[in-house]
């Protein structure tokens, strides 16, 4: 049966065989979610303390851990709710806006991460200028541009939802709400849907890996041109972080989209787990990346652990 109205709610999925262990699970992803807030703005704490770390790259990091905040933020607490309370249902309304959150929020990330790189590639292949190009009023207006970059292509994904009828079935596959899952259980024609879904990840974050893919080929054509390997290895030293935080943003984006289109037949605990890696793993990744490559970081990090051990 279907119906011609979009459901009220539609149910969270759970870790199949391991109901009795929900309360174990929701303590580790409790953990997970405390140890990326705690890092996230303990990086926007140093930042904002430090003097010496108000330049673009570290601007664009907090921009980083703002996101990482958000998107955590706008999913752990109700997963969390789920395993603790066994509150299953998630209304029609919230689903849409988490999921548009989600996406959008994924969007911006990329577009950050980008930003990055382009600041790496200035950094190294024209020092000289790299102050005058990436000014902090530079810098704030690819932040708005980044935002309004994330809304203006993924606010159409709700709403193509919106008219949709929804057949019986509302059991989605993941904890929370993203929009394949959504739209898998739609009971029409999602055919505009998929081709705007698809369109707005390639146009966003495909086209964001290959011009960060193109940054790094023409950052390593530089640093190969340099005299001697100490200046290579120092100069190619300071986008190591980056490097690591671009994979561990893309790798579970591109694992949870091989999963969503080709892994139909997987094992549900397959699509959770991609699911919730998604999610937590690159908000918890990101500030330990950037404080173990990042002196500056390391020694404000230390000195206020002297101050409370004091």
């Amino acid at each position: 049966n279907s119906s011609d109205l979009s459901p009220s709610s539609f149910i969270l999925a759970s870790i199949p065989g391991l109901e009795a262990a929900h309360f174990w699970v929701a303590i580790f992803l409790c953990s997970m979610y405390i140890m990326a807030v705690t890092g996230n703005c303990a990086v926007l704490f140093i930042v904002k303390t430090e003097p010496s770390l108000h330049s673009p790259m570290y601007f664009f990091l907090c921009m980083l851990a703002a996101i990482d905040l958000a998107l955590s933020t706008s999913t752990v607490p109700r997963v969390l709710s789920f395993y603790w309370f066994n509150t299953r249902e998630i209304s029609f309304g919230a689903c849409l806006v988490q999921m548009f959150l989600i996406h959008t929020l994924s969007a911006i990330e990329s577009t950050v991460l980008l930003a990055m790189a382009v600041d790496r590639y200035v950094a190294i292949c024209h020092p000289l200028r790299h102050a005058a190009i990436l000014t902090n009023a530079a810098t704030a207006k690819i932040g708005l541009a980044a935002m309004a970059r994330g809304v203006l292509f993924f606010l159409p994904l709700p709403l193509l939802l919106l008219p949709l009828p929804f057949c019986s079935s509302r059991l989605l596959s993941h904890s929370f709400c993203l929009h394949q899952d959504v739209m898998n259980l739609a009971c029409a024609n999602t055919t505009p849907s998929v081709v705007y879904g698809l369109t707005a990840i390639l146009l966003v974050m495909g086209l964001d890996a290959v011009l960060i893919c193109l940054s790094y080929i023409l950052i390593l054509k530089a640093v190969l041109r340099l005299a001697s390997w100490k200046e290579r290895l120092k100069a190619f030293s300071t986008c190591v972080a980056h490097i690591c935080v671009v994979l561990v943003f893309y790798v579970p984006l591109i694992g949870l989209s091989v999963v969503h289109r080709f892994g139909k037949d997987l094992a549900p605990l397959v699509h959770i787990t991609m699911g919730n890696i998604y999610i937590l793993v690159p908000a918890v990744l990101n500030p330990i990346i950037y404080g173990v490559r990042t002196k500056q970081i390391q020694k404000r990090i230390l000195n206020l652990i002297h101050i409370y051990n004091n």
